[in-house]
């Protein structure tokens, strides 16, 4: 009996993509993880659990669940398939149309379709991130229903690893690029 690489974990045989390390499939994996903590803390609110936000504010614990939970739901949804996205720049996928689209699948597309997007939302993630962090003190003091003690640690830590997610994009972003420049 033999062993599969760990790589062959990462990404199935017709997915793989000559040209990709698996350092690059790992920090992909990597990206797309970090917005998993902030999407359950998201949706604990959405499902009515008290997170630490006062009576005052639009995300206290009596609103939910409700109808503004499908709100929550749906910017989840969109963020985990967003960081999905990140996976596209070391697989297939994210150098051609999938085979099952009629009369297009299979075909490659240009580098800069995806190259644009995630360069522009590299320099977006790793600004919003880091400008949110370096002013969510001053936030938090300035709003009394704001979570506190505990329930500040858990918002902190479930939303802290989004700021490698931008940096990771971009470097993700230029590996991509380098590979489809200089390899087809």
């Amino acid at each position: 009996m033999t062993s599969a690489p760990a790589s062959a974990a990462l990404a199935p045989a017709s997915d793989a993509l000559p040209g990709v390390s698996p350092h690059l499939r790992r920090l992909a994996m990597l990206a797309s993880l970090t917005v998993l903590p902030s999407c359950v803390w998201r949706l604990a609110i959405a499902a009515g659990i008290p997170m630490g936000w006062g009576p005052g504010s639009d995300l206290h614990h009596s609103y939910y669940p409700g109808r503004e939970s499908l709100v929550l739901v749906l910017v989840t949804l969109l963020q985990e398939g967003l960081g999905l996205l990140s996976l596209g720049l070391v697989r297939r996928w994210g150098e051609e149309l999938p085979r099952w689209i009629p009369r297009l699948g299979g075909r490659r597309f240009h580098p800069l379709v995806a190259v644009v997007p995630a360069a522009l939302g590299a320099l977006a993630l790793t600004g919003i991130t880091c400008l949110g962090a370096v002013t969510w003190t001053d936030v938090n003091a300035a709003n009394p229903d704001a979570p506190t003690g505990l329930a500040l640690r858990i918002f902190s830590l479930s939303y802290a690893p989004l700021l490698l997610w931008g940096p990771l994009l971009g470097v993700l972003t230029v590996a991509y690029w380098r590979r489809r420049r200089f390899h087809g």
